[in-house]
């Protein structure tokens, strides 16, 4: 299964992007906490050189807690100011305050050197479709500033919120990059609904996720569909379709539909508390 997907309109916001970052003092980039290395996108590092970083983990809720601590240990040691953070329920959001401000320590000091008072820090806050970005952006303002949507893309264009006289924030469309140069980064980024399931094939897509399932966690797809795990995934599937009666006419198993659900709960954390990699 080949994964690869661009849109035209990605490669204008990453030129937008580009222009923007000369206005801004810090960046917030948003990542999947379940796939901190593969929904991270390589490119805000050459465009955000220079700049102050703070790297939020979303839907920590749904990771592994013990590898979240081992990945919040590994970005910190290469400079990134770190926090953990439900965007949903407001889980750590109240920290990104207090880390924004020591991410621009330096810059604060700067201008009061300079005898430049109270003039807010300006973030913009990025991250590849789907992190929960606009989520984010809405619980941190406290309101419904931003369009929000599960599907990839809802973001269009460039919006400044200023959340109070201290900090002012750059919503920018959610970008990927334009190659995988591992496939394996395609396809997590695809699990976690990424990558536009239109284009993709559902059903290889389940089977590459109940294998992992199976390896690295044994036990989490038989405690929520009540069957018995086996080393074929397709025979697991197919154990899945007949306990969600996923049925087609003449009563053969519908196994697009039972894929729906096993990528559905993975993605709503319905399936318990998984990442999908571990730091080198």
């Amino acid at each position: 299964m080949h994964f690869q997907w661009y849109p035209g309109h990605m490669t204008r916001a990453r030129r937008q992007m580009q222009e923007d970052m000369k206005l801004v003092d810090v960046v917030i980039e948003l990542v999947d906490a379940r796939i901190p290395h593969s929904s991270k996108n390589p490119d805000i590092d050459e465009l955000a050189k220079n700049k102050a970083r703070i790297i939020l983990l979303n839907k920590a809720d749904m990771a592994d807690p013990e590898k979240t601590a081992l990945w919040k240990e590994a970005l910190e040691a290469k400079g990134f100011f770190t926090v953990l953070v439900n965007s949903r329920n407001g889980n750590g959001i109240g920290e990104v305050h207090k880390v924004i401000q020591e991410a621009c320590a330096k810059k604060i000091e700067r201008d009061r050197s300079r005898g430049i008072m109270n003039r807010p820090i300006r973030a913009m806050v990025v991250g590849i479709p789907n992190v929960g970005k606009s989520t984010f952006i809405n619980t941190f303002a406290g309101k419904a500033c931003t369009k929000t949507g599960n599907k990839p893309g809802v973001t269009k264009g460039k919006q400044w919120i200023r959340l109070n006289k201290n900090v002012e924030l750059l919503d920018t469309p959610g970008i990927l990059w334009p190659k995988f140069e591992d496939q394996a980064v395609g396809m997590r980024i695809a699990f976690i609904g990424s990558i536009n399931d239109e284009i993709l094939n559902p059903r290889e897509l389940s089977l590459l996720l109940i294998d992992f399932l199976h390896s690295e966690y044994n036990g989490a797809l038989s405690a929520r569909y009540n069957i018995e795990e086996t080393d074929d995934p397709a025979e697991t599937l197919a154990g899945i379709a007949g306990k969600r009666a996923c049925l087609q006419k003449g009563g053969e198993y519908d196994y697009d539909r039972a894929a729906g659900f096993v990528l559905d709960d993975f993605r709503n954390g319905r399936l318990g508390r998984i990442t999908l990699e571990s730091p080198e």
